[in-house]
């Protein structure tokens, strides 16, 4: 474990960062230095000793895990790397996919977040690369992390259920940022993917769906996990059950689920983003918090009842503390009231117009949506997750 890594970890981690020699470190297997999971490990050990958090810094070969789950010949390799966090502290592994070309002189590694990956993954042959896969790992980098909030997502169990918040948003590791995760349990105990993507077992206990719109899930402490590499999952597709695994780090001290979310290959907070119509919101501090579905507020060790996806083109009515909202018959408080509309319903959007402004929850705007039974509502009162139109302008 790294909390008893030795000092020559710390000079191995140095030493790799400096030259990436393929020296292997001390405590390594014997591998040549044409072996593709040394050239892996000397990377993960280069990561380590510039990681942000200090814990990881003294990392040695035995706290790296290295899986090549595909591979062409000599010359092509895919697979995972984890570097494994001290157990019984507050942290979690950090994990990447990977590919690897030969070339002459050593392998040439990239790990996803890096151009490098998107290139050799275009190049891989599909034996290594799906077609699939290479659309994902390719498509440009058009959203930025923050920017548009719509996740398409439900929450990580059946729809219907209520499961207990246990810790509101925090980090992947704990208390330093972005505080991009949550911790759940109840119901079943059943574990299940938030959207459709391609799912990876990173390790033992800890899987990674790769979604659209550049998002990611991690989902970290299961038990009886499902073993994939590259596999299509559908929304609600079973990951695993909420437990108290730490194969690859961290700590536990009761069964649930650690839910960190991804964008762009990186993790970004979790707040103001949607799932399972609910809005997570940061605490003073990590682990604090609450989730919003309209004007319901539900604390850190409440229950959150899963309603399913909010669509696209959808928000959710919130009054900012009251019951219901008008409907007009036009884009503004000059239109005649032709009903109302109940505080956390989920209403469709048709398009939208500009027209009297309005300061609701989450900001001022003169923005109007157009519901698709043809009254209106402001969007100062509809969480939609996105400041702009989701359906077109009227």
């Amino acid at each position: 474990m790294m909390s008893t890594r030795r000092w020559l970890g710390t000079a191995t981690a140095v030493l790799l960062v400096a030259t990436m020699t393929s020296t292997v470190p001390s405590g390594a297997h014997a591998a040549s230095a044409n072996d593709v999971t040394t050239a892996v490990q000397q990377k993960l050990l280069a990561e380590a000793a510039v990681a942000a958090d200090q814990a990881f810094r003294t990392a040695d070969v035995a706290d790296t895990r290295v899986n090549v789950t595909r591979k062409d010949g000599r010359a092509w390799a895919f697979g995972t790397a984890v570097l494994v966090a001290p157990q019984g502290e507050d942290l979690h592994p950090s994990g990447w996919l990977f590919v690897a070309r030969q070339q002459r002189g050593g392998w040439q590694v990239a790990f996803e977040g890096e151009a490098t990956f998107a290139e050799l993954t275009a190049a891989a042959p599909v034996s290594v690369v799906a077609e699939q896969e290479r659309d994902t790992f390719t498509a440009p980098k058009t959203m930025s992390a923050n920017g548009d909030f719509r996740t398409g997502m439900r929450l990580p169990f059946t729809v219907g259920q209520s499961w207990i918040l246990r810790g509101g948003p925090h980090g992947w590791s704990g208390s330093p940022r972005p505080f991009s995760s949550i911790d759940l349990y109840g119901g079943d105990e059943r574990v299940l993917a938030v959207r459709a993507g391609t799912a990876y077992t990173m390790c033992k206990g800890w899987i990674r769906v790769v979604h659209d719109r550049g998002y990611a899930t991690d989902y970290y402490h299961l038990w009886n996990n499902i073993n994939v590499d590259g596999a299509s999952v559908s929304a609600g597709t079973f990951l695993g059950n909420t437990g108290t695994d730490i194969t690859c780090g961290g700590s536990a001290s009761s069964r649930h689920v650690h839910l960190g979310l991804r964008q762009n290959s990186a993790y970004v907070a979790v707040a103001t983003h949607n799932l399972g119509k609910w809005v997570p919101r940061e605490g003073s501090t990590a682990y604090e918090g609450y989730a919003l579905h309209g004007s319901t507020r539900v604390n850190v060790k409440g229950a959150l009842y899963n309603y399913g996806a909010l669509g696209f083109t959808e928000g959710i009515v919130d009054s900012n503390g009251g019951t219901s909202i008008s409907r007009r018959s036009g884009p503004g408080t000059g239109y005649g009231v032709v009903g109302t509309i109940a505080d956390g319903a989920t209403a469709a959007v048709a398009c939208s117009a500009n027209g009297t402004t309005h300061t609701g929850r989450w900001g001022t705007t003169a923005l109007w949506n157009r519901l698709t039974d043809g009254t209106w509502i402001p969007d100062a009162y509809h969480y939609t997750g996105a400041a702009n139109p989701v359906n077109g302008w009227c």
